[in-house]
């Protein structure tokens, strides 16, 4: 699988899997057109809290991450979320999403990687778990305007 950043020739496809995976069980919300389109545009765009990256298989776009840069007072230092994993369903239970986090670990080496996920999303956890993250016991609140 080769992980690059997103260019502006996947906006689209992107876009489209974004459909997808925030209208499925892995996710409460189901997103709207404009935070999707704001999502891959801040990605395109070099945002400095955010980065979009496209997983290619055989030529072939598969999945995306995204990752979100913030600060912990709670670990005392600098934060990566990753905010999305997704692939595409017939590419999944092969590797893909530990890659994707493994290319995270390797490049963000000195931040604390977070994220979350339903707890449902049973094969998202085991992930997660092997690839040494710990459950949290938070509550997660928000407001929007």
């Amino acid at each position: 699988m080769i992980i690059r950043k997103m260019q502006s020739k996947d906006r689209e496809i992107i876009i489209d899997m974004m459909r997808q995976f925030y209208n499925s069980p892995a996710l409460i919300t189901n997103g709207s057109e404009e935070i999707f389109v704001n999502n891959v545009d801040s990605c395109l765009k070099n945002s400095p809290y955010v980065e979009g990256y496209t997983f290619i298989v055989d030529n072939q776009v598969i999945g995306y991450g995204i990752l979100a840069k913030s600060f912990s007072t709670e670990f005392g230092g600098e934060c990566i979320w990753i905010e999305d994993i997704y692939i595409k369903e017939n590419f999944r239970g092969q590797g893909f999403g530990t890659k994707f986090i493994e290319y995270v670990k390797n490049n963000y080496s000195d931040k604390i990687l977070r994220l979350e996920a339903e707890r449902d999303n049973y094969k998202a956890l085991l992930t997660y778990k092997k690839n040494g993250f710990k459950e949290l016991p938070y509550v997660e609140f928000v407001l929007t305007s």
